[in-house]
């Protein structure tokens, strides 16, 4: 199995981490289709020794390294380190050096579940970043979003720490807890995240049928593109075309990615062999496009949701569908990755992850760092973009802050009226504070202490998962249903 899915894997996401792991970037199961072709002639080349003539440099520091520094040397780490020099001076995060026992947690977590928060982080601009938390795992729960910097684990910096040693810090046992440190856009101070880790299943299809006004709308969630992911895709389409749909919405709002072969196995589903559903640009600048055997597309529109945590696969996706069958995007613009990964084993266990291709769009355009702008923009209600509560200590009339803030925009949300919501806890506020405390069975006091402020979160979690306040959702049904009007 492991061995299997090492020569199967080119990477399209990042890393998935409170996952007991990292899922991957774009992985591509398929080593006929997809390769890694041999370095180019020329420098580099080995000389009589066996040795090219710009690594006999480094062989000869770590030679003076470990037998003349003032202490003992691991010369294991020595290595490590060099190969981690290596990668660094890339400067691509997504170009990274895996040891054996990261290489073991990577592939523990393509098992069927995992023990951890259930998010995926990636690096931007040198910061950890959450690229999405999964679908009702811990880590959503807890108020984890899209673009969140991290910046503290459990109290101590992240400051020079790689992706992967930030992974086991994140990563653990069910049951226990781990604080996050997140600076996110929009807020004063770093927030402090306490979420419980988990036991995460790995299902990534959920899929339903709504009936309104006479239409029959398919919608196919899919959280990420693990190896089963296609094949679940297929049977739960299959399922749900049984009866004759007037539409269907694919959703990849807050994919990370994964296997580059699960998302190409479900564009043949849908991309006629008119144009192609990507295409791969090597190093030399040659493109070689990838195309569909199907004739024929879909009798029913399609339509594809996302937003700013759909990344990698989901863009290939998304693109796919918008470039070569016109089929519209809804929703916020994805995250913005467009190079795929290739894992090449060292042979004692680890492996690089090499960032070896670009992957553009049909008609040729390279969303990396840009992402995919939506056909039709859809922004959700402002409380969804609330921050989770962090209250040390009762919040008051009068105080200014980044919680009171974020506490506002939650009572507002639930129609609790805060007059403001601009962090000043006004005598409004207060009222509206009081307001709830009383509808919810929780002490009049006018102040948010920590019984209310876990009260608040709650309703407003439950608030977000209505299908009626999904407005991207709500938009991308209106569109179907309105398209023979």
């Amino acid at each position: 199995m492991v061995k299997r899915k090492w020569i199967a894997v080119l990477i399209v996401s990042s890393f998935i981490t409170g996952a007991g792991g990292m899922y991957g970037s774009l992985t591509v199961l398929n080593e006929k289709e997809h390769t890694v072709q041999p370095r180019e002639s020329g420098q580099g080349q080995a000389t009589s020794e066996g040795l090219p003539d710009e690594l006999h440099k480094v062989q000869t520091a770590y030679e003076v390294i470990a037998d003349q520094y003032v202490e003992k040397v691991d010369r294991t780490e020595l290595i490590e380190g060099a190969i981690d020099g290596m990668i660094g001076s890339l400067k691509d995060p997504y170009s990274v050096y895996m040891d054996a026992e990261t290489v073991k947690q990577f592939e523990d977590s393509l098992d069927s579940s995992f023990e951890g928060i259930g998010a995926e982080i990636t690096v931007v601009e040198g910061k950890l970043t959450i690229v999405a938390p999964f679908k009702d795992s811990p880590a959503e729960k807890a108020g984890l979003k899209p673009k969140d910097q991290i910046v503290e684990i459990d109290g101590q910096s992240v400051s020079g720490l790689t992706i992967y040693e930030a992974t086991k810090k994140i990563r653990g046992k069910k049951g226990t807890t781990v604080t996050i440190g997140i600076i996110r856009p929009g807020m004063t101070k770093p927030l402090d995240v306490k979420v419980k880790r988990d036991n995460i299943p790995i299902e990534t299809v959920f899929a339903k049928t709504k009936v309104k006004q006479d239409k029959r709308v398919g919608v196919i969630e899919i959280t990420s593109f693990s190896e089963d992911t296609a094949k679940d895709f297929k049977e739960k389409l299959k399922k749900i075309e049984k009866k004759e749909l007037d539409g269907l919405i694919i959703d990849v709002r807050g994919n990370p990615g994964g296997f580059l072969t699960s998302v190409e196995e479900i564009l043949k589903v849908f991309v006629t062999e008119n144009k192609p559903y990507m295409q791969i640009e090597e190093k030399t600048g040659r493109k070689l496009p990838y195309f569909s055997e199907k004739k024929k597309v879909k009798p029913y529109p399609i339509a594809v949701l996302t937003d700013e945590g759909s990344a990698s696969a989901s863009e290939i996706l998304a693109g796919a569908l918008k470039e070569a069958e016109g089929y519209p995007i809804i929703g916020e613009k994805s995250f913005g990755k467009g190079t795929v990964q290739q894992p090449v084993p060292l042979g004692d266990g680890s492996n690089l992850k090499l960032t070896t291709h670009k992957w553009l769009t049909p008609n040729g355009n390279w969303i990396h760092g840009k992402g995919i702008r939506p056909d039709i923009e859809v922004r959700q209600p402002d409380y969804f973009y609330a921050h989770p509560l962090q209250v040390n200590q009762p919040l008051t009339r009068e105080m200014n802050n980044d919680s009171v803030r974020s506490a506002q925009t939650m009572l507002d949300g639930l129609g609790y009226a805060p007059g403001r919501t601009d962090g000043y806890f006004s005598t409004e506020t207060e009222k509206a504070v009081r307001a709830f405390q009383i509808q919810t069975g929780i002490k009049e006091t006018g102040t948010i202490d920590k019984q209310t402020a876990s009260r608040l979160e709650q309703k407003w979690i439950e608030e977000m998962k209505k299908e009626k306040n999904d407005l991207q959702m709500q938009a991308a049904l209106a569109y179907i249903r309105n398209l023979d009007k």
